[in-house]
């Protein structure tokens, strides 16, 4: 594709521009400079009126560029817009002769969040556990649960991991605090 130069895109606006002392305002009776462009219609938005300031303002409040469409023609028209006035179709309905995971170079891809599987029963992903979950799974234990459940298991796992009853063993310490810091979050949580 050819690049196209800042000049030859500058061709049409600057080949009708006469200097500014020469082009007078087009408002009837105005003696002013016409310095301002504005549309002369919706259809014909290459050809300008050339205004001084408070014409072209004047003209702006009372142009309407939907004047005179129906609802349905300036929906069409705003449509048509949204994407450039050009061609645009649905997503995955063309391209794709040789099913829904297919590009069309033929190349498989992975869709690992199924947005493109139609009815994908697959498994679902875990939901990440909320802090007052992550402190039951340390104590063993599941919801629902009361708080007395929860002080029970806490005794029983103190008991069973306190250094004095495992003979100053590392692994059981470092277990202790997870436990004692699960339990004074449920505390706060059940409180």
């Amino acid at each position: 594709m050819r690049r196209v130069n800042q000049k030859e895109i500058n061709i049409p606006f600057e080949a009708e521009r006469p200097s500014a002392q020469e082009r007078r305002c087009q408002f009837s009776g105005c003696r002013e400079s016409g310095i301002y462009r504005a549309p002369v219609a919706r259809d014909n938005l290459n050809e300008y009126y050339w205004f001084c300031l408070d014409h072209v303002r004047a003209y702006n409040l009372s142009w309407n560029f939907y004047a005179g469409m129906s609802e349905g023609e300036i929906e069409h028209r705003r449509r048509h817009d949204t994407v450039w006035e050009r061609p645009s179709w649905p997503f995955g309905r063309f391209g794709a002769p040789r099913g829904a995971h297919d590009d069309p170079g033929g190349h498989r891809f992975h869709d690992s969040f199924g947005f493109f599987s139609e009815g994908y029963d697959g498994p679902a992903r875990p939901r990440p556990m909320t802090a007052e979950q992550k402190a039951l799974a340390i104590l063993d234990l599941a919801e629902p649960v009361t708080f007395q459940d929860i002080r029970a298991r806490y005794k029983a796992l103190a008991k069973k991991l306190h250094p004095d009853a495992n003979g100053g063993d590392t692994e059981a310490e470092e277990r202790l605090k997870s436990v004692n810091q699960a339990y004074a979050a449920l505390k706060i949580s059940f409180a």
